[in-house]
């Protein structure tokens, strides 16, 4: 039973749930920026090309008749590993752009937080400057010295 408590705490870990919620939505991210890709890149390079397909761009190994009268083709399909490429690149910027713009947030936040503590800071040096102050035991002893001498002064002067 050790091993079922071992696998608990380690599933209940904060860490292993954030990356949990990270995976599925890169998942999600993932089919967005393919689908960005394919439905909206991919047809403006096909023209940019005269309308070669990424998908369709293949090198025929070999080629044969079946039976029926189809046409059976050995291929590479190096279309296909462009295409996985530019969606690469298309997710690769797209996550650095949202974690630039994560990490410019985050820098605002706590540059708000540490004028927010400075201006504390300034108002508490501010009250604390604005207090009298409480004189130390040097300047009490001063005093009663200065006391004890003016009076013996006006005692010795009648």
């Amino acid at each position: 039973m050790k091993i079922i408590e071992d696998f608990k705490k380690f599933a209940l870990k904060g860490n292993v749930i954030d990356m949990a919620v990270g995976v599925v939505v890169g998942g999600a991210f993932s089919k967005v920026v393919s689908s960005v890709v394919s439905d909206l890149i991919t047809p403006v390079i096909g023209v940019l090309t005269a309308g070669v397909d990424f998908k369709d761009l293949k090198w025929v190994i070999a080629s044969s008749v079946a039976e029926d009268g189809s046409v059976v083709e050995t291929a590479i399909t190096y279309g296909n590993f462009i295409q996985n490429v530019v969606d690469f690149l298309i997710i690769g910027f797209s996550i650095m752009f949202v974690v630039k713009a994560i990490n410019k947030a985050k820098d605002l936040t706590e540059a708000k937080k540490k004028a927010a503590e400075a201006e504390e800071a300034a108002r508490i040096a501010a009250e604390e400057a604005a207090k009298p102050k409480e004189p130390t035991e040097a300047d009490l002893l001063k005093e009663i010295r200065d006391l004890l001498k003016a009076q013996q002064e006006t005692g010795a002067g009648k």
